[in-house]
């Protein structure tokens, strides 16, 4: 099952509603890349809310997500870490610095539409 993106004005949402497998987030990967320049996206949001875990492998792939948005012309936040997801990332040392973070879907929404339309176009 391929995991759903949708568009919202000039962001794109991507909800992960299980576990994805290692070939759904490359799939994911390639799809972001593409509707990014050609809908002229500025802004992308994960939501991770359903996660009970984040391997090495998804944590390194959202990395690359959010470094092909941004050379693609878009932010990325990744909203909706567990705690216990965030404690077990910090245990065995997966990070996603550089990437802007939220807690929920709201949050990761005013944080977009607040930095991309002060007309800097990044997000810190």
């Amino acid at each position: 099952m391929s995991i759903p993106v949708l568009k919202q004005g000039n962001l794109l949402i991507a909800s992960l509603q299980e576990a994805a497998t290692d070939a759904e987030l490359v799939e994911l990967n390639d799809t972001l890349a593409a509707r990014v320049g050609q809908q002229r996206s500025k802004g992308v949001i994960i939501d991770v809310t359903v996660l009970d875990v984040l391997d090495s492998f998804a944590t390194r792939t959202l990395r690359g997500i959010a470094q092909t948005t941004k050379l693609r012309g878009a932010e990325m936040v990744v909203v909706g870490l567990q705690p216990d997801v965030a404690f077990a990332m910090v245990q065995l040392g997966l990070t996603l610095d550089g990437i802007a973070t939220a807690l929920d879907f709201e949050e990761g929404l005013d944080l977009l539409t607040g930095r991309t339309s002060e007309g800097s176009g990044h997000v810190a």
